[in-house]
């Protein structure tokens, strides 16, 4: 167990809370388990609660302090409920923080006042447009030939931020904006991606060679399948998603390369344990989070997961 001075409340004493959007998706499974990890190593109690819109995060944050927690941890449905947490949180007397995706105020605008750990989607978009051109560049393609599915999902600004990353890099390397296709997707899974990229990719049947960025892995390997329904191998595709998650994982393990290229791998961990770690602090030792800590990814392919993944 890792000791440290507590001056302000006892480690037993300690209750912070967890609140997630989507409860049942690996990556907020794998943030509770981490936070759990903080909690087994400080002495402190992490409640987790799905929190899958408005209500429930108000319900949750009134259920934190009717338990006697005196902080908690949310990365919350909808960006716009930052302005009511901070009130709710506020009237309640927690401390919170918010995580992965950043509270805008009623101005849209980031809410600079509430301490956040995110990912620096911009520049993770970035990796990813950079990685697509460094492949499009070693198998040769003109990119001419080549349509670029971009698979949208601007309700979510940590998703717009991550295309957007990527398109920008692919246009600044020279890549055609005509052979741009925006294919908005419903719902940010699988399915939302399949259904959306098949609409774009019969649309533009002259294309033989394509590339795919998108917010998340599913969102990309949903457009793999769409491609290969419609004929198209791994030879003339090249998908990049975003996450590391397992879903990509089950793309490199098969035996033969799909047209998912890449992940950007990120850290669940830092997102899970560190903020858990440092709301623990905040409360027991007095000592604030930095206001603002953006955490960074690692592109992860069949070459290289089995290492990035021990």
């Amino acid at each position: 167990m890792v000791l440290g001075v507590v001056s302000i409340a006892g480690a037993a004493d300690v209750k912070i809370g967890f609140l997630v959007k989507q409860p049942e998706e690996a990556w907020f499974q794998d943030e509770w388990r981490y936070a759990e990890e903080a909690g087994e190593d400080y002495g402190f109690e992490v409640i987790k609660i799905g929190t899958t819109d408005g209500e429930k995060v108000l319900s949750a944050i009134d259920n934190l302090a009717a338990q006697g927690a005196q902080g908690f941890i949310i990365c919350t449905p909808d960006v716009k409920l930052g302005p009511a947490i901070k009130a709710r949180a506020d009237m309640q007397g927690l401390k919170f923080m918010s995580v992965d995706d950043r509270f805008v105020g009623s101005d849209e605008q980031p809410m600079e006042e509430v301490h956040h750990m995110g990912i620096s989607a911009y520049n993770i978009g970035k990796l990813v447009g950079k990685t697509l051109v460094e492949q499009m560049n070693e198998m040769g393609w003109d990119y001419d030939e080549v349509g670029y599915l971009e698979m949208t999902y601007n309700q979510l600004p940590t998703i717009a931020e991550r295309t957007n990353g990527a398109t920008d890099v692919l246009l600044e390397k020279g890549f055609p904006e005509a052979n741009r296709y925006e294919s908005p997707m419903k719902t940010l899974d699988t399915e939302g991606s399949f259904n959306a990229a098949n609409i774009t990719i019969t649309k533009h049947s002259d294309v033989d060679k394509w590339i795919i960025a998108g917010g998340n892995d599913s969102s990309v390997i949903g457009a793999v399948r769409a491609l290969e329904g419609q004929g198209f191998g791994a030879d003339q595709v090249i998908g990049i998603g975003i996450n590391g998650s397992n879903f990509a994982i089950n793309e490199f393990e098969k035996n033969e390369p799909t047209g998912f290229y890449a992940s950007v791998k990120l850290s669940a961990r830092q997102h899970g344990y560190e903020t858990a770690e440092l709301m623990y602090k905040w409360i027991a030792e007095g000592e604030e989070p930095p206001k603002v800590t953006w955490t960074a990814g690692t592109l992860m392919h069949r070459g290289n997961y089995e290492e990035l993944m021990d």
